[in-house]
């Protein structure tokens, strides 16, 4: 019989609360032996972000993420002195150059505070398309190498190596370079046994049958023409806005119903799309 490494991992997942599906679970499996960074892309909502977290409960390491945007530099992503403090020093006549340059003036950012760690922790890069391609080019030296130089100080090599774990919305193209570097799997929106066995495992004590209504309604939203489809998390929220309410059947109440879909639509224009005619046939359709 074929072995199967990754199954373990995926069952460990699902103890931590996620649910993998045979091809993520093969993919971390494969960075976590190879120590390659992975690159998860997808839909906004997918659980990208979950993954690095749940990876991180599995092995009880520390998870260090670092949140990119427009603009991000090295001194948000990788280190900058503390200025005050050192101002603060010299003030005092208590430092001298080279004390004013040691770790006590240093502020660790994320990229250097996971290369700083004695066990290897799982560094999230997360929404990694939303950065500048300049910073892009910055952090495949750092993935290359697990090492950054600090001027003042010397070169800071990792003790152990983190494990990486990238995500992307799609907001851009990612560069080759970064791709090449990296161990690709693709998350979307889960079919509609997985996503009954996330609501299942995360989401409150529901009857099978409101259970089943719940994910039908949510996965037929996402077929419509939204700006924002709801994702896992929305449709947790829903979930538990209506176990909240007391609603045990979704042909009960509508105007209740329709109130609820507040967790799910986060657009005025995601809400004129979704009138309760528009519910009134996906109901009709799920029920």
């Amino acid at each position: 019989m074929t072995a199967r490494p990754h199954t373990d991992l995926k069952e460990a997942l699902v103890r931590t609360g996620y649910v993998a599906d045979d091809s993520l679970a093969m993919a971390l499996h494969l960075a976590l032996s190879l120590g390659r960074p992975l690159l998860l892309e997808g839909p906004a909502g997918v659980g990208k972000t979950e993954v690095a977290k749940s990876l991180a409960d599995h092995l009880g390491a520390r998870l260090i993420r670092l949140q990119c945007y427009e603009g991000l530099d090295a001194s948000h992503a990788i280190y900058e002195w503390n200025y005050q403090r050192q101002l603060l020093a010299i003030r005092a006549d208590h430092a001298s150059e080279e004390t004013l340059f040691s770790d006590r003036y240093l502020l660790k950012r994320p990229l250097l505070e996971a290369i700083s760690q004695d066990r290897a922790p799982v560094l999230l890069i997360d929404e990694i398309d939303r950065a500048d391609e300049e910073f892009e080019a910055y952090l495949l030296e750092i993935l290359s190498d697990f090492q950054i130089t600090i001027p003042e100080i010397g070169t800071v090599t990792a003790k152990a190596r983190p494990i990486v774990i990238l995500t992307a919305n799609g907001t851009r193209d990612l560069s080759d370079a970064l791709r090449r570097r990296c161990l690709y799997a693709y998350i979307d929106y889960p079919d509609r046994e997985t996503e009954l066995a996330i609501l299942a495992r995360r989401g409150p004590a529901l009857e099978a049958r409101l259970a089943r209504q719940i994910i039908g309604v949510v996965q037929a939203l996402r077929r419509e023409d939204l700006d924002k489809k709801p994702g896992i998390a929305e449709m947790l929220d829903w979930a538990a806005a209506l176990a909240g309410l007391g609603i045990n059947d979704l042909t009960e109440d509508r105007a209740a119903l329709q109130a609820t879909l507040v967790c799910l639509l986060k657009t005025a224009a995601d809400r004129d799309a979704a009138p309760p005619e528009v519910l009134d046939r996906i109901i009709g359709r799920v029920a």
